[in-house]
């Protein structure tokens, strides 16, 4: 047993405890005698607590598993923003469920599955690690969008994604298969083997493809505001962070480690990524334009920040602006973890609670915000304070993020990235602060028979992620430096 690989194992210790947690919660909830679950969503938190805990002060960092996995500073960081996430969605999902009398323990364990899919996806440096991750990650999700099973709209959102998925998942082992033809492996760091073949071209289109799904960027967002729209409130929340941070976390590695040292226009990989980036920033903004639903307005800007965050990878890998790029990158995931849950939260708090099999058509019009800052000022606070961070508003986290971002472009020699990314911003504050004009400069039309969310579970949460953006916001010095010792990525 002396052989036996001690530090392969240890590396999965954050994985391990959310797994543990999931089956606890799986457990326990068989013998619930009594409706009382409460509890479940903050023993999600202790789980959530530990794993992150733990990814921070790993031991020491290396490849592992043959270099099919890595243990480094990037991937402790995006452990701690997934659990972060994870407990987030938790709190959330914790009142809101019980609002419907439909909180069980098999939410929690599949989010918890879910986040140690994700987990090891920031970990993967190899390409059917990757696949084995985002599968994980995937079948968690798809249960997760159709856990009310009721009425058409669960069902809708949860096919969807499945559909989204399984050509995802396609479209990622087949270009696996092609790339490992044309290099002989399937390790990121030897791809470039095959650089210059059609078979390497080919698989990396394929790959960047079935990631790109993933990030929702355009012209792969097809349904996913379908998605976001027809999921339980808590789990858009937690797809649209958790998702998002894990797939970014996987391209990033793939790209450096396929064309680093290089102008990243002048790559094929940071070509695709950078018409993705330039197709994603302008059409998220645009489509999100006229919504109404604002749930559904979220779920289109976050196709727009997918493209903000598609220009941070871009930038890395330019040689001299990588740690710049990959700081901004992981300052960002950070801030928009916090910020689209805790504006995911505010919608799913104003959601009617009705008999019916689903939300009403209106369950997220505009107007069920006219008038919010008179009748609960506090939650129309918190709501500007999310909108005005995903607008990228100083002093706020989405401020900062956006700036950084910007910022590494503007040193690796993009400036028509970062000049559209700046105008789209510019163009995003429009229908961001249209809620805001809603809420606290138009009258109510309607308060018959309107019912709040308000639950111990969701103040926590809306604090948490209030302060969260209103500190990285205004003292955002210790986490930029947190997110500059997490670039020393290890490829």
């Amino acid at each position: 047993m002396s052989g036996f690989p001690t530090q392969d194992f240890v590396a999965l210790v954050p994985v391990a405890i959310l797994t543990m947690g999931a089956l606890v919660l799986l457990m326990t909830e068989v013998f619930l005698t009594s409706g009382r679950r409460a509890y479940q969503a903050y023993l999600t938190m202790v789980f959530a607590a530990a794993a992150a805990a733990y990814a921070a002060w790993m031991p020491v960092p290396g490849n592992v598993f043959g270099r099919q996995a890595v243990v480094d500073s990037f991937s402790a960081f995006v452990t701690v923003v997934l659990c972060a996430g994870l407990a987030l969605s938790a709190l959330v999902g914790q009142s809101w469920l019980n609002a419907r009398n439909s909180e069980r323990g098999e939410f929690y364990a599949l989010a918890l599955f879910g986040t140690a899919g994700m987990v090891l996806l920031g970990m993967a440096t190899d390409l059917l690690i990757a696949f084995i991750a985002v599968e994980v990650m995937s079948l968690s999700t798809y249960c997760l969008a159709a856990f009310l099973r009721r009425g058409k709209k669960p069902a809708e959102a949860a096919f969807k994604y499945v559909v989204l998925g399984s050509i995802s998942s396609a479209l990622l082992l087949y270009g696996s298969a092609l790339l490992y033809g044309a290099s002989g492996s399937t390790l990121f760091s030897l791809l470039p083997r095959g650089q210059g073949s059609a078979l390497y071209l080919a698989g990396i289109a394929l790959v960047a493809g079935g990631v790109a799904f993933k990030i929702a960027a355009v012209p792969f967002h097809a349904w996913t505001p379908d998605v976001y729209e027809g999921a339980p409130t808590p789990v858009t929340a937690f797809m649209a962070a958790g998702v998002k941070t894990a797939a970014f976390a996987v391209l990033v590695r793939l790209f450096l480690a396929t064309e680093s040292g290089s102008a990243a226009m002048s790559t094929s990989l940071g070509t695709v990524l950078s018409a993705l980036a330039v197709l994603t920033m302008i059409f998220g903004n645009l489509l999100a334009l006229p919504q109404r639903s604002v749930k559904r307005m979220l779920a289109y800007s976050s196709i727009g920040h997918a493209g903000y965050l598609l220009v941070g990878v871009v930038s890395a890998v330019v040689a001299g602006a990588r740690d710049k790029a990959l700081a901004g990158l992981l300052f960002y995931l950070a801030a928009y973890t916090a910020t689209v849950i805790g504006a995911f939260a505010v919608v799913g708090a104003l959601e009617r609670r009705t008999r019916g099999d689903f939300e009403p058509a209106d369950a997220w019009d505009l107007d069920r915000f006219a008038g919010l800052a008179r009748r609960r000022p506090a939650l129309a606070f918190a709501m500007a304070v999310f909108l005005f961070s995903l607008a990228g508003v100083p002093p706020t986290a989405g401020f900062i993020g956006k700036f950084y971002i910007f910022k590494a472009a503007m040193g690796a020699g993009l400036y028509g990235l970062a000049v559209l990314g700046v105008l789209t911003s510019v163009l995003g504050a429009y229908y961001y602060l249209r809620v805001v004009l809603y809420m606290y400069f138009l009258p109510s039309k309607d308060e018959a028979g309107e019912v709040v969310l308000s639950a111990p579970s969701l103040t926590i949460a809306l604090a948490a992620a209030v302060a969260v953006v209103v500190l990285l916001g205004v003292v955002a010095d210790p986490m930029v430096r947190l997110a500059q010792a997490a670039s020393a990525i290890i490829l």
